[in-house]
């Protein structure tokens, strides 16, 4: 297949109030041309509904009925990221014609791993028919529902892209990518034909969801608070023995699994300091885990904004830590770049997860195509 051009879309679990849109050229294997990137942010009307269904869906916790606002946040989220797609795809000089696939990720209000003997559940919001009869444009959606009926963990999904970045710039078995969004999740590729990916902990959402509790802001701007704060190593050793990190992977978490009750009864800055250690420890534990443990690990995400959390990284995992700009990447868009990779794989039929990233039994077809 020639390569096309597909729009991705990305909400985090962070709530940062943004919409990740960006546009590249690709058959769903490799990387032809990096489009463009675009923040946009939701009416903050939106971003209230959305905080709310987060709340509502952890009371709900998959037992009895969907509660009723998600009907409303998904038409809602639907329209905005709607009218963003067509905003960045006119803003580059073309038109909805030109896009082969959008890549519709939605908004994740629950999810919850497999155990032993009970197969997860996983919820986003988005609707993939709404959005292709907006957008008159093939649209994939719902990505993690079929792998984790199959037993898959349903995350993470960005093993497929991240392997492409890498095979890109030929980086393989020294180098792992690192993603921090809400959660951190990395990717392993041994420069062949083995890859592995797994949630490593948490990463933005705990220190955020401390810092906005506090009412000193959305996140520890510049990792300021962090800086100035002084590390409970005691308590940070105790928190280091979650039986979550020396899990085996696959394996997956919901942004609510690691809480910002971590810090409670610190000031400020000693908070954000352990919060922000916690998950540089945590990456720490991860790479440990992997076939060979990489020497160096490139970041993306918004975790890499964040330089106090960039330089616990090198320290407390004992690794070399880069920006995804370093390879020429845009360390913001990949996420949303991923999600256009990923529809271009549902439009040609392509598994997007794989028995070593998310536990399925097999190869994983997935998502679902309106249009």
């Amino acid at each position: 297949m020639e390569p096309i051009w597909a729009v991705g879309l990305m909400t985090g679990t962070v709530l940062d109030g943004n919409i990740d849109v960006a546009l590249i050229k690709t058959d769903g294997e490799r990387i032809a041309d990096f489009g463009t990137y675009r923040l946009m942010p939701y009416p903050p009307s939106i971003r209230s509904l959305l905080e709310d269904t987060l709340k509502q869906a952890r009371a709900w916790n998959f037992n009895g009925p969907e509660p009723e606002i998600f009907r409303a946040a998904e038409e809602a989220l639907t329209r905005a990221q709607s009218a963003a797609v067509k905003d960045l795809v006119e803003g580059h000089g073309m038109t909805m014609a030109d896009i082969g696939v959008v890549g519709f990720h939605g908004q994740t209000v629950l999810h919850r791993a497999p155990q032993p003997g009970r197969i997860g559940q996983t919820r986003q919001l988005g609707d993939g028919e709404l959005m292709h009869s907006i957008l008159g444009t093939k649209v994939a959606y719902d990505f993690r529902s079929a792998d984790v009926r199959a037993g898959g963990q349903g995350a993470p999904l960005a093993a497929a892209y991240h392997t492409a970045l890498m095979r890109n710039v030929g980086a393989g078995g020294e180098v792992a990518v690192l993603n921090l969004g809400g959660v951190g999740n990395i990717t392993w590729w041994d420069g062949a034909d083995n890859v592995v990916a797994f949630d490593t902990g948490p990463a933005n959402a705990p220190l955020n969801d401390f810092i906005k509790a506090r009412g000193l802001g959305e996140m520890d701007r510049d990792g300021a608070l962090g800086r100035a704060g002084t590390v409970d190593e005691a308590r940070l050793a105790k928190l280091l023995q979650h039986p979550y990190l020396t899990k085996p992977y696959p394996k997956s978490l919901d942004r609510f699994d690691f809480g910002a009750a971590m810090a409670d009864g610190l000031n400020a800055e000693d908070g954000a300091a352990l919060l922000t250690a916690f998950t540089a420890a945590a990456v720490g534990k991860a790479l440990d885990l992997l076939p060979t443990r990489p020497r160096k690990l490139v970041v993306s995400g918004g975790g890499r904004h964040n330089p106090t959390m960039m330089a616990m990284l090198a320290s407390r995992a004992g690794v070399e830590v880069v920006m995804a700009e370093s390879l020429g990447w845009s360390g913001d868009a990949v996420e949303a770049e991923c999600f256009a990779f990923l529809g271009v794989r549902v439009l040609r039929g392509l598994p997007i997860s794989f028995p070593s990233t998310t536990g399925a039994p097999r190869p994983m077809r997935g998502g679902k195509l309106a249009g």
